[in-house]
């Protein structure tokens, strides 16, 4: 079969949503499927590299790394910071810490409360159980039968720093969270990951794999699209260039899938977005769409160093991270993220013929519903340039005095006899600055990077509707986390898997 046509839908994107999307849509006998992605895509797992299977370190973000887009950002006035994105099937998701926590409930409610009641968090929730084989957890919440394994630290099992801050977080009489996704209370707790025994179980392991042959689904690694062909408003295919040669695929239908960058880059890329900023590129306009490329959002972030006693090192399967504190902010809803990397940065995403520096761990610290977006533009009309990036990260007082308080607990726990046990060094600020709102919020600019949760750019209501379909256009949808009208409360690997699951149960869905 010609992959250049007979096909129904056309997938851009083998990320952690376009790969469950696809795959998901490709079950339905008769259905034909295209998906298109712009690194590797395995079809063996014999052939899928370590760094991809790895789930201990994040050998793939490293800037540079063949798999990774390694874009940059403005992440706030004057600072650029690195923004990791994976560039093979799986996605980010295939390059990630595999912490796999869902978004909370209010998260989800707040997009139904818009006027989306297929996005409430009690119709998300069969999307997310149908996900998951949880080993830990039962019931009407968990999942026991889906492809994505999902398990925490147990007694015994977790690293020094780990039990070192969970005691800390006991010591200091914070509430505690045995399942963060129970959906209940915040607190201190074991994260739900999809790494088991060393090995990261992304959208490609479990989803693109145990498909690879089926007749309904092609999926091309190498194809990079460059932009949907359109039949006036009707999208028509995507115009892609594979080895060097240019391409073009046709379907009635076209899902964007590049994730919260990628997918408002191609709408922009394509026509659709603020008329003024296609016009200043030379553009033409498909359709005038002000929302695309707006209301990117992300999660400021803030790694506080420690110095472990030698003698403490982490497990050879050990995670990235195996542990987190969530807070509630005052008056309600979330606060902050402290989550400890379980060794030190230089092994977690090791950059060749780099110094190994200090052994020095870190515990990360998150703002979770930043008051501030960021923004997806274009540099150019020219595909091959990189988007320009801008996160607008703590340009919000309460995002300054919420980072503040974060690193001011932080710095508690690191001090606890708890703590100190396994790490007595810490490189948080000194008291002084501690005590000083203006030196602290210098110290943690220095300091300041983004969690590369990113969402937005797409939001639903805006850009999309329930159902992912661009508005002004038709043929055209959008999924993965840039329909999401503002980053979750927890990171987002496992949201994304479930966006895919879900939309493509909407779709089936539909008339």
């Amino acid at each position: 079969m010609d992959p250049a046509g007979a096909h129904d839908v056309i997938v851009v994107g083998a990320g952690s949503s376009g790969a469950v999307l696809a795959a998901r849509l490709s079950d339905r006998p008769g259905r034909r499927v295209l998906l298109l992605e712009a690194g590797p895509a395995y079809t063996r797992a014999a052939d899928v590299p370590p760094e991809v299977r790895d789930g201990t370190i994040m050998a793939a973000a490293a800037p540079g790394h063949p798999l990774n887009w390694s874009l940059t950002s403005t992440v706030a006035p004057g600072l650029r910071r690195p923004v990791p994105r994976g560039r093979v099937a799986g996605g980010s998701g295939a390059v990630n810490g595999g912490v796999f926590v869902r978004a909370t409930p209010a998260d989800f409610d707040a997009i139904a409360a818009a006027g989306h009641p297929e996005w409430s968090h009690r119709a998300v929730l069969a999307s997310f159980t149908a996900l998951e084989a949880d080993h830990d957890f039962t019931g009407p919440g968990h999942g026991t039968r889906g492809p994505v394994p999902v398990r925490r630290i147990r007694a015994g099992e977790a690293a020094p720093v780990t039990t070192a801050f969970l005691d800390a977080c006991a010591a200091l009489g914070l509430p505690e969270e045995a399942d963060k996704n129970a959906d209940g209370p915040p607190g201190a707790g074991p994260l739900p990951l999809n790494v088991v025994g060393g090995v990261r179980h992304s959208a490609l392991l479990t989803h693109l794999l145990p498909r690879a042959g089926r007749s309904g689904l092609t999926v091309l690694g190498g194809a990079t699209v460059h932009r949907v062909r359109f039949r006036g408003t009707r999208a028509a295919g995507v115009d892609a260039v594979i080895g060097g040669r240019p391409r073009t695929f046709h379907a009635p239908e076209v899902v964007l899938s590049a994730g919260a960058v990628g997918t408002p880059r191609l709408l922009l890329l394509s026509g659709i977005g603020p008329g003024a900023e296609l016009a200043a590129h030379g553009i033409p306009v498909v359709h005038a769409a002000p929302g695309v490329g707006k209301r990117m959002s992300d999660h400021p972030s803030v790694a506080v160093g420690h110095l472990p006693r030698p003698g403490h090192e982490r497990g050879p399967d050990t995670p990235v991270a195996e542990a987190a504190l969530h807070t509630a902010a005052p008056g309600g809803g979330a606060g902050i993220e402290l989550m400890p990397h379980t060794a030190p940065f230089h092994r977690l995403i090791p950059v060749p013929g780099a110094a190994p520096g200090p052994e020095e761990c870190a515990i990360g610290v998150q703002v979770l519903r930043p008051a501030r977006t960021g923004t997806v533009a274009l540099a150019s009309a020219d595909p091959r340039e990189p988007p320009v990036l801008s996160h607008g990260h703590l340009t919000a007082a309460a995002d300054r005095a919420r980072m503040r308080d974060g690193v001011r607990l932080c710095t508690g726990l690191m001090e606890t006899a708890a703590f100190r046990a396994v790490s007595p060094r810490h490189n948080g600020p000194p008291p002084a600055v501690l005590g000083s709102d203006r030196d602290l919020d210098d110290w943690i600019r220095a300091r300041l990077s983004t969690a590369v949760h990113l969402s937005g750019g797409c939001a639903m209501g805006d850009v999309a509707d329930a159902h992912g379909r661009v508005l002004g256009v038709e043929g055209l949808r959008v999924c993965d986390t840039s329909l999401l009208p503002r980053v979750p409360a927890r990171g987002t690997g496992a949201t994304a898997m479930a966006i895919g699951e879900h939309l493509a149960r909407l779709i089936d869905a539909e008339p």
